[in-house]
């Protein structure tokens, strides 16, 4: 129960501060902080976490990163699903908290609610095909950072630094293709107060980081076998 309290509290944290410095800050006139200061509010939402409960949860804080890390050999099986719940209703508490904060300003409209999309939906209007592409891809990424960064022989304490900046990096490369998602809770949990097209073209965020994180699994699992 610890374990699921600390996946929730901080799929809470990432929605709220990497979501809210998109919904709250990027647009702001003439100091808005842009692309940039998005990507790099996301990075610190997981690198404060990963100091912060990674000792208790693994600071997971995704479903597609908990996959992969089943997949890699070094997260068990029986807990996936809890840790998914939690992740996906942390999310949502995050999102519920930001719509809350976000609806406190005169004129206020819900819009995209920085939801993850493609085609029209794109920020830059990138195709479902590149969408696809992209997400798999940077969650293939993402999982081997996590994977490497996080090995019993990678220098110890320095984990959460390489995934924190490796997630802005991410976000970076992707945030004019698809708003970025590598994370089906922060994409259901934003597509549920963004509604419409951001629920119908919610599967691609969940389909292509599942696949990018199982590939990474796999991958990093043959590459770094002991040999016999």
């Amino acid at each position: 129960m610890k374990k699921l309290i600390a996946e929730f509290v901080g799929t809470f944290w990432l929605v709220l501060g990497g979501c809210g410095s998109a919904v709250l800050a990027a647009g702001y006139p003439e100091l808005g902080i842009g692309f940039v200061g998005v990507s790099i509010a996301f990075g610190l939402t997981v690198l404060t976490m990963a100091y912060a409960i990674g000792h208790i949860s693994g600071c997971h804080l995704n479903p597609a990163v908990s996959i992969g890390l089943w997949i890699g050999g070094r997260f068990d099986k029986k807990d996936l699903l809890p840790y998914i719940g939690a992740q996906v209703l942390g999310g949502i508490a995050g999102a519920a908290i930001l719509y809350l904060i976000a609806s406190g300003k005169s004129g206020f409209e819900v819009g995209g609610f920085a939801a993850n999309g493609y085609g029209e939906h794109s920020p830059d209007g990138y195709s479902m095909q590149a969408a696809l592409i992209t997400e798999i891809v940077m969650t293939f990424g993402f999982l081997m950072v996590i994977l490497g960064a996080t090995h019993s022989k990678a220098p110890a304490g320095f984990g959460g630094i390489a995934i924190g900046l490796c997630l802005t990096l991410i976000h970076l490369i992707s945030i004019p293709v698809t708003n970025t998602s590598v994370n089906p809770a922060r994409s259901t949990s934003q597509a549920i107060f963004a509604g419409g097209w951001a629920i119908d073209q919610l599967w691609l965020f969940w389909v292509a980081p599942i696949i990018g994180a199982i590939i990474a699994g796999i991958v990093y699992k043959f590459i770094s076998a002991e040999k016999n």
